[in-house]
């Protein structure tokens, strides 16, 4: 052998020796980390700390914080596999996290590792109502221990209530009560219970004795929380929230209420922040990511909409929120087939879903539909309300099939700048058919309704208002039965026991619905101060409202306090844009009175551009010219207003200001007349003193 392959030979055994030797300290190090991490990590504790941390683990839970009990007794899990009862407080903090699948497998688990299974039939029953089981889940809640009888009848109550058996829910929580009649528990099933049956005096008596019971019940402050907004609104109802995630700060139900509540009051950057919590507490969740989508929709973010719901992977297409904002965004980029699915679906699900039903109409338009979307929009512009955008698609779907002297007869109801009272869908049975359903039904008000409605139509008024009183009485904790009876008394013309019954609704849930009902009524009843007082009481609760908001500029307008009406309509204007005619003419009107009268006239072109045929429209850009110091272009387009609504005393008195600013005495005193004609006419004293003139 050479001395040069002696040389390279011994730098090979060399390298060799000397890498055996690195890699030999690499494993040691490596074993020693490894055996480091196994006896050191926080979740690999020995038993006697495990132990330890599943009582902890229990205190959290007693403490209403599920999810640190959660993380601590999952902990307590992977270190002591073998402990029956970190399994079972991780499962009872699991079903607390409404984690159904979880908290059916660490029950399990816990039975294997030694604990009764005669002590979990409760649990498992709620783990299964989580996941949907309703039907197995009330026998299973029956095998209850003596000791958690009432959680068990709570549990039963839960699933027969899911099911739609409301006698036999309550019969279950008559019992729980009997048992535990001091437990919040309890109280805080009767309290979901009877909101969900539309007993909202109910549920605001039960849920206001839960929190009294436990204050720190996480699970009463947000039923509490619910009841409340649905009660008195939106603003009221969010420190119910914030006080339920003080004591849970990552609580799912508590977030996702929070959140929706937060971006219906307009505070969306809040809303967005308490979505994200959402997420990071339950990774994927659906709920978040479809207030997300809401949001970023409102914003006018539509592809970012559509993207982030597409995220829930279809986990919510069937709720009715999910649809109406699926077919909304659909319909805005164009999918229109996919529209009239989601659309057509909801509107079989909530027939009476007017929203649901324009946008429909939409879709169906822009597919060469038109018969389809007339009779989509026949209940709609049947009634007397019926605003002007579905009585314009109805007017289109009228011509497309050459209908002309129809489509006309819609396009006059849509320009015209009032609408008539509320009235009620029509009934599809015969009035026997609805009597003796509701005979069966007595206290029921979805049986009964349809008869009113029946009734109504047959022009048996009497008859509907009796019907409407019994039904108030027999529910006198249900919004929806007091507003039934406000409408009977308003179509009867009693405006101010209409207003009491509505007061009574409004006691109960003060929503928009309500909230219109009741100051109309106000209002007709001569009382506009407590109706006032009723729109400020809504808006200091519901901020961002686009009806009330509405409402309460055009009573500024009314009363000549012009800057504050422009404040109110520019508000409403950044929220939905530039496009409503009305809205416009509003603004045009608003400006005139404050003196700017380039920008009232600016206002007025843009309204009479989009509704020509509007005599209100035509009205407010005539006054801004006028006002602008355009008497003849005033004059021409007054003319149009009055010939357009001849009735109307508000445009005859414009009308009448522009003559005598012309020097045309004779016509000026004409139209001063004609306005002081209507009772309802208020500037009598100036219209007195030109007629008389």
């Amino acid at each position: 052998m050479t001395s040069s392959h002696r040389r390279a030979r011994a730098r090979s055994s060399g390298f060799g020796v000397r890498g055996v030797l690195v890699i030999g300290g690499a494993l040691a190090v490596l074993l020693a980390v490894l055996i480091g991490w196994f006896t050191l990590a926080p979740g690999r504790m020995g038993r006697a700390e495990a132990a330890e941390a599943t009582a902890r683990a229990e205190a959290l839970l007693k403490a209403d914080n599920a999810t640190g009990a959660r993380d601590l007794a999952a902990e307590a899990v992977r270190g002591d596999p073998d402990n029956e009862n970190a399994h079972i407080v991780l499962a009872r903090a699991l079903l607390a996290l409404q984690d159904g699948v979880g908290a059916e497998g660490e029950i399990q688990r816990a039975v294997d590792a030694g604990y009764d299974a005669a002590a979990v039939p409760q649990w498992r029953a709620e783990a299964w109502i989580l996941q949907g089981k309703t039907d197995k889940a009330p026998a299973e809640a029956d095998k209850a221990p003596q000791k958690l009888r009432p959680y068990g009848l709570r549990i039963r109550a839960r699933a027969l209530t899911a099911t739609g058996d409301y006698a036999g829910a309550q019969n279950a929580l008559d019992q729980a009560l009997h048992l535990a009649p001091d437990d919040a528990g309890v109280w805080t099933e009767i309290a979901r219970f009877r909101f969900a049956a539309g007993d909202l005096l109910g549920a605001a008596e039960a849920s206001d004795r839960a929190v009294k019971l436990a204050p720190g019940s996480v699970d009463a402050l947000v039923v509490r929380g619910e009841v409340v907004r649905s009660q008195y609104g939106l603003v009221a109802a969010l420190p119910w929230f914030e006080q339920a995630l003080k004591r849970d700060p990552a609580r799912h139900a508590a977030l996702i209420e929070y959140a929706a509540t937060l971006g219906d009051a307009g505070r969306a950057v809040d809303a967005l922040a308490a979505t994200r919590r959402a997420l990071a507490a339950r990774p994927g969740s659906p709920q978040a990511l479809y207030l997300q989508a809401v949001i970023a929709a409102r914003a006018g973010s539509f592809d970012l909409a559509r993207s982030i719901l597409d995220k829930t992977g279809g986990a919510i297409d069937e709720l009715p929120g999910a649809m109406l904002l699926g077919g909304t965004l659909d319909l805005e980029k164009g999918d229109y087939e996919q529209a009239i699915e989601k659309l057509t679906d909801l509107v079989g699900m909530q027939p009476m879903n007017i929203t649901a039903r324009k946008l429909l109409a939409v879709a169906l338009l822009r597919t060469d539909r038109a018969r389809n979307a007339i009779d989509m929009l026949s209940p709609v512009v049947a009634r007397a309300d019926a605003d002007s955008y579905a009585l314009t698609l109805a007017a289109r779907g009228f011509e497309r099939i050459g209908d002309r002297d129809s489509a006309a007869r819609f396009l006059d109801r849509a320009a015209f700048p009032a609408t008539g009272e509320a009235t009620a869908f029509s009934a599809d049975d015969s009035t026997a058919t609805l009597a003796a359903d509701a005979a069966r039904r007595p206290s029921d008000p979805a049986a009964t309704l349809p008869l009113i409605r029946a009734l109504i139509a047959g022009g048996d008024r009497a008859g509907a208002l009796a019907r409407a009183q019994d039904i108030a009485a027999r529910n006198p904790g249900a919004a929806g039965a007091q507003v039934v009876l406000g409408d009977m008394l308003m179509l009867l013309g009693r405006p101010a026991d209409a207003a009491a019954a509505y007061r009574r609704a409004a006691d109960l849930r003060f929503d928009e619905p309500t909230l219109l009902r009741l100051v109309d009524a106000l209002d007709r009843a001569g009382r506009r101060e407590d109706a006032a007082n009723a729109l400020a009481l809504f808006l200091s609760q519901n901020p961002v409202s686009i009806p009330a908001l509405r409402l309460s500029a055009h009573w500024q307008l009314a009363a000549g306090d012009y800057d504050a009406a422009i404040d109110s309509l520019e508000d409403i204007r950044a929220r939905i844009g530039d496009g409503d005619a009305v809205l416009n003419a509003e603004l045009a009107a608003a400006y005139a009175g404050a003196g700017e009268t380039g920008t009232a006239v600016d206002f007025g072109e843009a309204a009479y551009g989009l509704a020509p045929a509007n005599p209100a429209v035509v009205d407010a850009y005539g006054w801004a010219l006028f006002r602008g110091g355009d008497k003849d272009g005033a004059l021409e387009l007054l003319q149009k207003a009055v010939i357009l609504a001849p009735r109307h005393p508000g445009l005859r008195w414009h009308l009448a200001q522009v003559y005598a600013a012309l020097g045309r005495k004779a016509e000026a005193k004409q139209h001063a007349q004609a306005a002081l004609a209507d009772p309802g006419f208020t500037d009598r004293a100036a219209a007195q003193a030109m007629a008389n003139g």
